[in-house]
Parts: C-alpha cells; sequence; structure tokens
C-alpha cells in the first residue's frame, strides 16, 4: 500500500474525500461544480505513475472525458439560471444534467471510458474509480431526476453490464462491467430512496473492497493467473464465495440490498424492469462462476520460481470478510423482521 506511505499521495486522497463533501453539502449548483472539478484534479495526480505509461495514458484519458461532463455541466447550469422560468426547458435540461452525471460515473451511453481507463490502474486506484468516485455524481442526479430517462439508462447499464463482462480475460475489466451492472442497481435504489441508495452502495463498496484487497495481495490481473496451483485453497474458496456474493446468490451477503430493490420494484408493479434485473443477474454468476470453476478444475505445472506470500494478517482479515460474506443472509435476514 504505497499510498500510506506518500505524504503527497495522501495530501491528493484527502483532498479527494473533502471535494466529494464539498459537492454534496452545497447549496447551489456552482458548488457541486466546484466540488466535482476538485475531485478531478486531485485524483488526477493519484492514478498517473511516471514508471507506468498505462497509468498516464489512463489518467489523460480521465481528464478529457471527466471534462467533457464538467464543461456540459456547467453549460446546463448557466441554461437553468437563463430559462429559470420556462418550464418548458424543464425536460430538456434534467436530461442534460442527468447526462453529465451519467458520463462522470462511467454509466452507459458513455462508459466506454470505464473499462479502458480501469485497464491501466492499480487495485487501490480501481477501487476509488468503481466506489468513491459515484457517490457526487449520484448524490447530484437525486436532486434533479428524469425518471422516464434514468428507467432507460438502468436497463442498458444492467444489460451491457451483463454482457460485456463475458469475454473478458482482465480481472480489471471484469470489475468494470460488474460495476457498471451494479451502478444500475444503485440508480434504481436511488429512485426508490436515498436511504436505501445508501445500504445498497456501502455493502457493494464492501464487497468490492474484498475483491480488490484479494487481487492485490495475491498480484492479479488475468483470469489465468487465478489457475496456478500454488495458490491456497483456501483462497480459492475465499474468492468462490465472494464472486458469488457480489453477483448476488441467495446464501450471501451481496443478495440482501438485490433483494430489498427487488421487493420494491415488484411492489410498484415493475415487473418487467424486475424479469431483466433477475435475468441479468443469472449472466453475471455465469461468467463469476465460471472463473472460480476454471479456477478449481484447472492447475498449471507448479512453478517454483512462482510464489505466494500473505501476510498471516492480511490472510485472517481475508477470511473474515469471507466468513462476514458467508453470514450474510443469516444477519441480513434478522435486520430484515428486525
Amino acid at each position: 500500500m504505497v499510498f500510506f506511505f506518500n505524504s503527497n499521495k495522501m495530501f491528493f486522497l484527502f483532498i479527494l474525500f473533502f471535494s466529494t463533501l464539498i459537492s454534496i453539502s452545497s447549496n447551489s449548483w456552482f458548488g457541486c461544480w466546484i466540488g466535482l472539478e476538485i475531485n478531478l484534479l486531485s485524483f488526477i495526480p493519484l492514478i498517473s505513475n511516471s514508471n507506468n505509461l498505462l497509468s498516464n495514458e489512463a489518467s489523460l484519458k480521465y481528464f478529457f472525458t471527466q471534462s467533457i461532463a464538467s464543461i456540459n455541466f456547467l453549460f446546463i447550469i448557466l441554461i437553468k439560471m437563463i430559462f429559470m422560468k420556462n418550464f418548458e426547458m424543464n425536460n430538456f435540461i434534467s436530461i442534460m444534467m442527468n447526462s453529465s452525471m451519467f458520463m462522470k460515473m462511467g454509466s452507459t451511453p458513455f462508459h466506454f471510458w470505464f473499462p479502458n481507463i480501469i485497464e491501466g490502474l492499480s487495485w487501490f486506484n480501481s477501487f476509488i474509480l468503481m466506489t468513491w468516485q459515484k457517490i457526487t455524481p449520484m448524490i447530484i442526479l437525486s436532486y434533479y431526476l428524469n425518471k422516464n430517462f434514468i428507467i432507460i439508462i438502468i436497463l442498458l447499464n444492467i444489460m451491457i453490464g451483463a454482457i460485456g463482462g463475458l469475454n473478458q480475460t482482465s480481472l480489471r475489466k471484469l470489475m468494470a462491467f460488474s460495476s457498471i451492472n451494479n451502478l444500475g442497481w444503485m440508480l434504481s435504489s436511488i429512485m426508490i430512496s436515498e436511504n436505501l441508495w445508501m445500504l445498497y452502495f456501502s455493502l457493494y463498496s464492501f464487497m468490492i473492497s474484498i475483491m480488490c484487497f484479494m487481487f492485490y495481495m495475491l498480484n492479479m490481473y488475468f483470469i489465468n493467473q487465478l489457475f496456478i496451483n500454488n495458490i491456497n485453497f483456501f483462497i480459492k474458496i475465499n474468492l468462490l464465495i465472494n464472486f458469488l456474493s457480489l453477483g448476488g446468490l441467495p446464501p450471501f451477503f451481496g443478495f440482501f440490498p438485490k433483494w430489498i430493490i427487488i421487493n420494491f420494484l415488484i411492489n410498484n408493479k415493475n415487473i418487467f424492469i424486475t424479469f431483466i434485473f433477475i435475468m441479468m443477474s443469472l449472466i453475471m454468476l455465469f461468467f463469476y462462476i465460471r472463473i472460480n470453476y476454471s479456477a478449481f478444475m484447472f492447475n498449471y505445472l507448479k512453478m517454483k520460481w512462482i510464489k505466494i506470500f500473505i501476510k498471516n494478517n492480511y490472510f485472517l482479515m481475508i477470511n473474515f470478510f469471507s466468513f462476514i460474506s458467508m453470514l450474510g443472509m443469516t444477519l441480513s435476514t434478522f435486520f430484515f423482521f428486525s
């Protein structure tokens, strides 16, 4: 964890956190925009690395896409101020404002930058991009929702997230498409209530943090690295548990927030959306299980020069997180009925 021993990185990390707080606590659109800009300018030094060309390319791509979204957002704020009393413009303004926020967080149909940029990042930076960087756009989105537009975007997110991950060999791209799919669930939760969004987001962040931490510990970036025979069997079991939890399989922790959202959707008679959600979740589970099945069933030759050392306290932490994922359904059932 280079971040905690580098004062410059720590400084930018703190600014990144505070910029989000500036945006979500602001009482004007300009305040939100300023928070987003500070957020952008503090994240770029975190992801750029002079020794790695891929991360430099990722930081440049990230800067361009976020700048376009910010310019669009600022332009819409000015239009909103000019046409304050013109109600005919409201629909157009809300769609444009929502679009700039979708571009900020890598939602469809503006998602093309997202997997490419994650491919050039470390696991810690990928974790920040998949979780923390979605908070500000989500909160701003909840201020000015266009319901019909967002329902279309939700369905696109769910479908592209599931189908896009099918032919990926890179674990980072796979997690990126998983993030796009979960974004659809998050958008539907924010349409229901902000408290439900906070619950879903916190549990999703917890699951993503476990996955990123495990891949960081094992130094793995591609699926075929999981087939090496040297990996401890318990680590493979932990990977299986956490992948299934992320996919939302019932006995695990990840099912609980999805269960609540499906409950709300069925109560509101949104049967078609629920059907799409469930079918796409099956596709997600298919490629998660395919990875685990391959990791368990295929073993490459035991190569002596590949050694995987994990400190005992990290291994205990991974076991503890996996234990929480397994007990999740029991805990969530008590929580649901209490």
